[in-house]
């Protein structure tokens, strides 16, 4: 028979993540983490997200304006995803995680930009990849259509295939018309722990976003940069401008896939106290779990053991969410504050937006400005410039 843990009052299982509160498990929201106004969600403000799939999930369904699927020459235009698959993931998780509500969560792990609007742009290949001419493919039909949608930000949190210095390369080039249009383009820096960025995280008009893990704490002296690529553009510029929590970040789990349909057995394990009910919620769940009935029926230390392992590797939270990890995460983040900056003064341009992050930015204690660039997103001080300016530019027209 399984051996229980010696507080009955305990969960018979634990969460995988790090917490510092006495007596509460809890993972941070991204406000939280970032001590973000919630007086400004993005509202009237239109981000794209280029990616490799997505789904309509409920905390950000009725603010999307159109889903443009750009996996072949002619890209499809629809009013929202029609088709889903294992790819949709990674593309729910950053427009969730930047502009999502909160709704599925009782409000807790909203978004920043949780008034902002979205367009969302499918790049990957027929076989699951995403390579240059996906992105390219996607960025251009940005850039034809971002006057009829209104698009002011585009979020990219996918890289292309290998270093390149030309500045004509082809995804420098479209970013660059897109700076020159006026839209803030913000890139992932990448996770492979390299001295060298990929385009289009290499284009010196990009917001190119690093990343650092605040282990789930508020305290700045425990939080440590994250394995992000860092480099040099074609023009001499050190990147990332910027770092931004990388690790921990709650995301809702892509409905209909595996890890959602073990999460309904998984998660409720997280809270219950009794033997009994493991024994009676097992029995349930066997089949959708893979267990053999009369191992649920007298669950052992083997089981207890392989469960555990299995709330583990899924990263769940709870019933609908797991935390995740990557500059991809990082760079949805630093779109969600471009969007509030963008609500209180609009009329901001990819140079100034970019000028603020950097110089409200907060470096991390003993980590080399090659690596963090300015340091961590501070949205609070980037939102009070942006007040300022668009009371000095108010003053100026009075």
């Amino acid at each position: 028979m399984m051996t229980l843990m010696p507080n009955i009052m305990s969960p018979l299982f634990t969460p995988n993540y790090p917490y510092f509160q006495p007596g509460k498990t809890a993972l941070l929201s991204t406000p939280e983490r970032l001590g973000a106004s919630d007086a400004y969600t993005g509202r009237g403000v239109v981000i794209a997200f280029i990616d490799s799939g997505f789904y309509m999930h409920p905390d950000l369904a009725d603010r999307v304006l159109v889903h443009a699927d750009a996996t072949t020459n002619h890209v499809v235009e629809e009013p929202s995803v029609s088709e889903t698959s294992d790819l949709s993931w990674h593309g729910q998780m950053t427009s969730v995680i930047a502009c999502g509500d909160g709704r599925t969560s009782q409000g807790k792990y909203r978004g920043i930009a949780s008034g902002a609007q979205v367009v969302l742009v499918k790049v990957s290949s027929p076989r699951g990849s995403v390579k240059e001419v996906d992105i390219l493919r996607g960025l251009n039909w940005v850039y034809d259509t971002h006057k009829r949608y209104n698009v002011r930000v585009v979020n990219l949190s996918v890289g292309g295939d290998e270093f390149s210095d030309d500045p004509d390369q082809p995804l420098h080039r479209i970013v660059r018309k897109l700076h020159d249009a006026g839209i803030i383009v913000v890139a992932a820096a990448g996770n492979r722990r390299s001295d060298t960025l990929v385009p289009p995280a290499s284009a010196p008009e990009a917001i190119t976003v690093g990343g650092y893990s605040d282990h789930n704490t508020l305290d700045r002296e425990q939080w440590t940069l994250y394995h992000h690529d860092c480099g040099i553009d074609y023009t001499g510029i050190r990147k990332p401008e910027i770092v931004a929590p990388a690790e921990w970040i709650p995301s809702p789990i892509l409905p209909g896939s595996l890890v959602d349909r073990e999460a309904r057995w998984l998660a409720p394990l997280l809270d219950n106290r009794a033997e009994e009910a493991l024994k009676r919620l097992l029995q349930k769940g066997c089949s959708d779990l893979g267990i053999d009935p009369k191992i649920a029926k007298h669950p052992d230390e083997h089981l207890f053991h392989m469960l555990q392992a299995r709330i583990n590797g899924y990263k769940l939270i709870d019933r609908s969410h797991q935390h995740v990890d990557g500059t991809s995460v990082s760079a949805a983040i630093v779109s969600s504050v471009v969007a509030q900056l963008l609500e209180i003064e609009p009329t901001l341009t990819p140079d100034e937006v970019k000028a603020i992050l950097i110089t409200t930015a907060r470096p991390l204690p003993n980590v080399s400005g090659q690596r963090q660039g300015a340091g961590a997103i501070n949205p609070a001080r980037a939102i009070h410039i942006a007040a300022q300016m668009r009371s000095h530019k108010d003053d100026n027209h009075a």
